[in-house]
């Protein structure tokens, strides 16, 4: 049968079984959407729907912001660096055709579809890379896409299932350098992987010259697969350098050193229905290892080597350093693990490609494969019904009777993918945090604060309290809340300073409602208590502050705030410990856990330095007899300061006095006209990361936010461009103008191609025409 006709028919049933294993396995899960149970757990909630929705506007032209710049999380944070990580997926795009209100659908249907499409990559691929019968090639091809990596950890992070797309895809790729065929495909290919996620394909590619290497180990191959990379990770260079810049500015995340899983954990992660988020998710159709491991007894050691030598490479610090760009991750410490899946499919292939082998090739596979099971009896991951699909998978491959085989062995396939997606389901539900679905309640806030939105005149904030680290994507405004693995270091450092919250050390910002700040930050409506509230007398987006560089933070956000503020608008409690009739009593008690009561207001705060920091925090304005606040808790109980609303009010009065008298607001900048004689310091109210320029030099900064000086200007245009993003330009002109090069080069040496009577194509290696 021709490529062409086993090619479509191996990938139709890879996808097919893939679709089924895993809605069979969260329908039993009763996960949504097929039940109650949550789905959007861990960062699933947390940002990647509200990224998302935030693409959603922007495709619907209803974002403030465009691609370069998102007005609507951190004050101003830049968005292209987020894109590049989050959004550059080409299934990202479909969300747009579904409504607003059910992204957790739009999110569902996209993580299966990525499985289906690298199932399918991965039958085609394998049967390019060796002839072979195509049910083979199908029912591999949904052992890759139903891997326990994919099933357990990707799914909640769906940015990671182009990686899994994407080793097939260069294994692909190392066919055509193999054969000096396809040069720009191949390298469009290669950008394709890099573009929609940077992280998964860099393993992925060297998951794939490592296959390179094994299958066709000269020397001419491995430098043509080396500039195919080359070539196409500069065309990605655009969203690449922006990408790489923006996690030199982010905050820093946690430094941790790599410990090597347990020998027992990691037999028991060889079978089904098993989950830990420390240790590596190894499942694979128990086939698969049977298969890959009956080589041996047939003298073939390339690809058993091969597996071995990724296998290991996950326990051994320096190559975990090598796979993870060379720094360990915060969270699980075995994102490579799909490459291992893929190479142990690719051996598998090689067993299989003919029809099942021989029995005793099977039983030297199946013995060994069952002794590395027996290791998990020493660990607490292994589960009953592991060790019975487990068993089930060790048998399958002996089916022999007739068309009997491809059923049981798609069966038992199936069921062991919907077993391990059920535990996975329940398992991440009870040991991360999760987020509801979207509700009639969420509808209700997003359509208040839109009808308060009044940008940019004034920030409506998507207030507290906080379903997601990202509430103003998903719910609207301009707010402060802001949560990402690019979380500007200045942004972090510049609100911490001024009292606000945090989870994840620093890079999960929460809103802050605090009156000053809101005044500071423009912000003129929010929601609080159930409903969007207007705020108190709030500065304009852009002031004018004196000449100078602006204050010097120090350890009290009190402080901090009237330095920025440019006025006192605090006072110390008195001897009482007790703020004065008319004043509002502010806490600030960052590493205190526990609960605040004031009179009849009490307040709950979460800090436990440095995860978790909590808000600088109202405890209501004094109208009684004198009180001092009572704490319940652990940490320190921090310090009060109490808000004179009418110093805060005359100090908002002065900054928009001298204000700009008109103000344009786009969707990478803005362009203030300025008062006749203005002298100083003209300020936005967002943070100086960066990437901004004003008058064209790059911004300076005034406490953080963006300044220029006003120097006897009439106007000021500042616009942001994320660093790296000229030089990315650059690269991928000149990639592109080399690999235009190179295919015409390819072309001219080979000349035309003379076509035989009746040929359409050409014929690939053995004979059949592709």
């Amino acid at each position: 049968m021709k490529i062409r006709n086993r090619g479509p028919r191996a990938a139709g049933l890879a996808a097919l079984l893939t679709v089924l294993a895993v809605c069979a396995g969260d329908a039993v899960a009763r996960t949504f959407p097929f039940g109650p149970h949550r789905r959007s757990v861990n960062d699933l909630g947390n940002q990647f729907l509200p990224f998302h929705a935030h693409l959603w506007d922007l495709l619907h032209g209803r974002a403030d912001g465009g691609l370069l710049l998102n007005w609507q999380s951190g004050w101003g944070s830049g968005f292209l660096p987020d894109l590049g990580t989050y959004l550059t997926s080409p299934f990202a795009p479909l969300v747009a055709l579904f409504p607003r209100a059910d992204l957790a659908y739009a999110l569902y249907a996209i993580t299966v579809l990525k499985s289906a499409a690298a199932a399918a990559a991965t039958a085609w691929t394998l049967l390019r890379i060796r002839e072979g019968v195509w049910w083979g090639a199908g029912l591999l091809g949904a052992a890759y896409g139903l891997c326990g990596w994919a099933l357990l950890e990707a799914v909640y992070n769906p940015m990671w299932m182009d990686g899994l797309i994407a080793f097939p895809l260069l294994c692909l790729v190392g066919v055509w350098v193999r054969e000096g065929r396809r040069p720009l495909l191949g390298t469009l290919l290669v950008a394709g992987c890099w573009t929609a996620n940077f992280y998964t394909a860099y393993m992925a590619t060297i998951g794939a010259a490592l296959v390179l290497l094994v299958t066709a180990p000269r020397r001419r191959v491995l430098l043509r697969g080396a500039a195919t990379v080359l070539l196409g990770v500069g065309l990605a260079a655009p969203v690449l350098l922006p990408v790489f810049l923006g996690t030199r500015h982010a905050y820093p995340g946690v430094v941790r050193d790599f410990a090597a899983a347990g020998g027992a954990d990691l037999a028991a992660r060889l079978m089904p229905a098993t989950y830990g988020f420390s240790t590596p998710a190894l499942f694979v159709f128990t086939a698969v290892p049977v298969l890959a491991a009956s080589l041996p007894f047939r003298r073939e050691w390339r690809w058993p080597l091969l597996a071995a030598g990724v296998a290991l490479s996950l326990q051994w610090g320096p190559t975990h350093l090598v796979w993870h760009v060379f720094a360990t991750p915060n969270g699980s410490p075995y994102r490579q693990t799909f490459v291992l899946a893929g190479v142990l499919v690719l051996a598998a292939w090689q067993a299989v490609a003919d029809g099942l082998p021989e029995r005793r090739a099977l039983l030297g596979g199946a013995g060994l494969v069952a002794l590395l099971g027996l290791g998990a009896l020493g660990s607490a991951q292994a589960t009953g019904w592991g060790w019975v699909l487990f068993a089930a998978g060790l048998t399958a491959p002996f089916v022999r009777r007739g068309r009997l085989a491809v059923p049981v062995l798609a069966a038992v396939l199936v069921a062991q993918a919907a077993a391990t997606t059920a535990y996975g389901d329940r398992e991440r539900l009870a040991r991360l945090d999760d987020y509801p679905a979207w509700s009639a309640a969420d509808t209700r806030r997003a359509a208040a604060l839109a009808e308060a939105d009044g940008w940019p005149a004034y920030r409506t904030d998507s207030g507290r309290p906080q379903t997601t680290g990202n509430e103003p994507m998903l719910l609207g405004g301009q707010g402060g809340a802001y949560y990402s693995s690019l979380t500007p270091d200045v942004l972090t450092r510049t609100m911490a300073a001024l009292g606000a919250g945090w989870t994840s050390r620093g890079r999960n910002l929460q809103s802050l409602d605090n009156p000053v700040t809101d005044a500071l930050f423009a912000v003129g409506a929010r929601w609080r208590d159930g409903a969007v509230v207007r705020t108190g007398p709030a500065a304009p987006l852009v002031t004018v502050r004196p000449a100078g560089r602006g204050p010097s933070y120090g350890p009290s956000p009190f402080r901090n705030q009237e330095l920025l503020l440019g006025a006192r608008v605090y006072e110390p409690p008195g001897p009482d410990g007790a703020c004065r009739t008319g004043t509002e009593t502010f806490l600030w008690a960052p590493d205190f856990t526990g609960t605040a009561r004031l009179g009849a207001r009490t307040v709950t705060l979460r800090g436990q330095l440095p995860k978790w920091r909590a808000a600088l925090t109202s405890l209501g304005v004094r109208t009684g007899p004198a009180a001092r606040p009572a704490l319940t808790g652990r940490g320190p109980h921090g310090e009060l300061g109490c808000l004179d609303h009418t110093r805060l009010r005359a100090a908002v009065a002065a900054l928009r006095a001298t204000a700009p008298t008109a103000l344009t607001v786009t969707d990478s900048g803005f362009r203030a006209t300025l008062r006749p004689g203005t002298r100083g310091t003209v300020v936005l109210a967002a943070p100086r990361i960066a990437g901004w320029h004003c008058a064209g030099r790059p911004a300076e900064a005034y406490g953080g936010l963006v300044a220029v000086r006003a120097e006897g200007r009439t106007e000021i245009t500042c616009s942001y461009r994320p660093p790296g993003l000229r030089a990315g330009l650059a690269v991928g002109g000149a990639a592109a103008l080399l690999l235009g090069a190179w295919a015409t080069a390819t072309v001219r040496r080979r000349g035309p191609t003379p076509a035989l009577p009746g040929q359409v194509g050409h014929l690939a290696p053995g004979g059949v025409r592709a």
